[in-house]
């Protein structure tokens, strides 16, 4: 029998998840191109914005991996235990 709601969960998260990662991304690549619109001057907001989207990206795609691959999934789930 399937789990229609944890077919439901798993799509929700993958599309919620992939929207995040696209809107980072833009967000990310339109800081990069207003950063250096002005004419030689280089606006130091719009760089660090860029670089803190482009680490919300990376984050969730390192996030990703560690969830799918088994091995790693364990490796943090022991490093998580000692911490927390």
């Amino acid at each position: 029998m399937i789990d229609w709601f944890g077919f439901l969960t798993v799509g929700l998260t993958t599309l919620i998840g992939a929207g995040f990662v696209v809107a980072m991304y833009s967000l990310g690549v339109r800081f990069t191109a207003v950063s250096g619109d002005d004419h030689g001057r280089v606006n130091h907001a719009a760089k660090w914005g860029a670089y803190v989207c482009f680490g919300f990206c990376v984050l969730a795609v390192t996030a990703g991996i560690i969830l799918i691959v088994p091995a790693l999934s364990s490796a943090a789930e022991k490093i998580l235990g000692n911490i927390f």
